[in-house]
């Protein structure tokens, strides 16, 4: 095996990184969201869960949803692009919903999750990330290098 054939093999068994650039600053930041989602949600859900059940455990939800896309941003290669490409869409469904649903009833959450009113306590940083993170993973495509 020549030089060039190694080299090639590195880089065909190395994922691609997707954590250059802007990439590093999405990461940062969705590890930011997943400590916040995940131990607010634990506190409430192990200290006042019957309060609500609902809201506690869609922020924990979130909170799987912030871990899984920090995950394969690190990881990196096409197939965790493509899955955090899925999960960043889920988790804005999942903003949308519960954001427009905390707007229109309020009174079905008695106390807020990660993602009430569109992630208002929390910066709307829950609406605007998976639109970021999107956006980032379409134009990275075959241009982010290991």
């Amino acid at each position: 095996m020549t030089s060039g054939e190694a080299d090639v093999t590195a880089a065909e068994e190395k994922p691609a990184r997707l954590i250059g650039g802007p990439g590093m600053l999405l990461v940062w930041f969705y590890g930011v969201m997943v400590v916040g989602a995940v131990s607010r949600s634990a506190y409430q859900i192990a200290t006042d869960f019957h309060r609500a059940p609902l809201a506690y455990s869609l922020s924990a939800v979130a909170g799987v949803v912030y871990g899984f896309i920090t995950y394969t941003l690190i990881r990196g290669g096409e197939a965790a692009r493509r899955a955090a490409l899925v999960c960043c869409a889920a988790e804005l469904a999942g903003v949308l919903i519960v954001g427009t649903w905390t707007v229109a009833d309020s009174s079905a959450f008695p106390d807020a999750t990660v993602w009430s009113d569109y992630g208002m306590g929390y910066i709307f940083i829950p609406v605007l990330l998976p639109v970021s993170a999107m956006y980032w993973l379409r134009k990275s495509r075959g241009t982010v290098r290991p």
